[in-house]
């Protein structure tokens, strides 16, 4: 890209050295990435302000500086853009220097506080299974087609989106699927190319140290379905309170979706998995819960959106296992062992939904223990909720730490055991690789475990370091141990 391509692109307030027409070889917000005859945009962050970096870009050799505010350089070689937004320009220029890919691919977006990564994957399944070639950015997993590479968050950057959405299509890829976060939406890291189908799943407590009130993180969530084109598709859950307020001002063809009508149902719900009727297709999946009820019709009108009969994608549906982490449950064989699962339930909504759902499949003699805690560094008002969601199923409780991060960890689990009127039936165990080996040992035959916060996690962030620590492969040993000790 030229210089004059740059400018014609973004509209800009201010441009120095308009005539300095040179040929332009990428884009960074990281001024240590700047190699020479790029552009450095500042991009300002809630901990630190790229502007503060731009004379850094000029000595590593950016020919371009776009910024919120007047700067002057004496260099003869560097023009200086001044925009009223440099997040909102940064998508649209990372995929113009990617290529435009987000233009060859089918995109799919997913928002919501619970499920988004178990939609995502499911319908990223479905389209693998009838032979599309589909990629997936999540929380648990990147994708490029079949490759799984490293994923840090949700939703990734504008500049990291555009190079993976370059890296798909290079690949043959036909469809993304991805979790759109409502971070990553209030921060416009999905500006500059348009979602083909976008998801609703539900809202509930979450996030609100970065949003502050549940009134803003809807409204951050809502900004997906706001910024629809008229040739989109919204799926929109109603049974969610904020469902009919998500789509409100939306120009996309909208899709609601109840099981409070006569024409969704959900047929079973066992420890064998669902049953569901949804637009008058039967549907079987593995998955359990009546909130993988709706995660499952979510996918499953994706895709029907997307232009796919109803009756290949139940089939394909039949066999979709869903995202690591979540309702997964650990497998040992042997006799006399206790039902182990391991989930991201990291919400007081959440830890509730997969309480809920395993007290309706526990025996009647067995028993249903929760292993839980609360992340450092995050809201802790829902520190408490969490013990209140937590005791309204459970029968015995481990209380323990999740991911401390900067925090005491003995101090979170106080702020949790005041959500408790009665702590009869409550341990605390700070390490949590001992709570979680204590819970199933002490766990009989007929007893549920459930092992709930860091689902797919493999580390545990103490103080900015990311140990190893996965819960799944604790609890395998545990349960292992348990099996040769009987």
């Amino acid at each position: 890209m030229h210089l004059t391509e740059l400018i014609a692109l973004i509209n800009p307030l201010d441009v120095s050295n308009k005539k300095l027409d040179t040929k332009l070889n990428g884009v960074h917000q990281d001024s240590r990435k700047v190699t020479p005859g790029s552009v450095f945009i500042a991009i300002r962050g809630n901990e630190v302000d790229g502007h503060m970096f731009l004379e850094d870009a000029i000595a590593r050799g950016a020919n371009v500086l776009i910024c919120e505010e007047s700067f002057y350089t004496d260099a003869k070689e560097v023009c200086v853009i001044e925009v009223e937004s440099t997040r909102e320009i940064l998508g649209t220029i990372a995929q113009r220097f990617a290529g435009n890919p987000a233009e060859k691919l089918t995109t799919i977006g997913i928002t919501g506080t619970n499920g988004k990564t178990t939609v995502a994957t499911l319908v990223y399944q479905v389209l693998t299974k009838l032979g599309k070639k589909a990629s997936l950015l999540g929380t648990v997993s990147k994708r490029i087609l079949e490759e799984e590479l490293h994923s840090s968050l949700t939703t990734s950057d504008p500049i990291e989106l555009a190079s993976d959405m370059k890296a798909m299509t290079e690949a043959g890829s036909e469809f993304l699927v991805m979790e759109v976060s409502s971070h990553a939406l209030s921060q416009s890291r999905v500006s500059g190319f348009d979602f083909n189908v976008a998801a609703f799943t539900n809202l509930s407590h979450d996030h609100l140290d970065y949003h502050s009130t549940v009134e803003e993180y809807a409204k951050a969530k809502k900004m997906l379905f706001d910024q629809l084109p008229s040739s989109s598709t919204a799926i929109v859950n109603i049974d969610d309170v904020r469902g009919h307020f998500m789509v409100s001002d939306t120009k996309a063809n909208v899709e609601e979706f109840s099981f409070k009508t006569q024409d969704n149902h959900i047929l079973q719900n066992s420890a064998s998995g669902l049953t569901l009727i949804v637009d008058e297709v039967n549907i079987k999946s593995p998955l359990v819960g009546d909130f993988n009820a709706y995660n499952v019709a979510e996918a499953f009108l994706i895709c029907k959106a997307l232009g796919f009969d109803g009756n290949n994608i139940a089939k394909a549906l039949q066999i979709c296992s869903g995202a690591s982490g979540r309702m997964e449950t650990v497998v040992v064989e042997g006799d006399h062992l206790p039902v182990v699962i391991v989930d991201y339930a990291h919400t007081p909504d959440a830890l509730e939904n997969v309480l809920s759902t395993l007290a309706k499949l526990k025996k009647e003699d067995g028993k249903l223990i929760c292993v839980f805690g609360a992340g450092g560094d995050r809201d802790p008002t829902k520190r408490p909720e969490m013990a209140r969601a937590a005791t309204k199923y459970a029968d015995q409780l481990f209380v323990t730490s999740d991911n401390p991060r900067f925090e005491n960890p003995d101090v979170i689990i106080d702020q949790i055991l005041t959500g408790f009127e009665q702590k009869e039936h409550v341990i605390t165990q700070s390490d949590r690789k001992e709570a979680i080996q204590e819970a199933i040992k002490s766990a009989k035959s007929n007893d549920i475990v459930l092992i709930a916060g860091k689902g797919h996690e493999d580390y545990q962030d103490i103080r900015g370091t990311k140990h190893p620590f996965n819960d799944y492969e604790i609890a395998e040993a545990a349960l292992q141990q348990k099996k040769e000790d009987h």
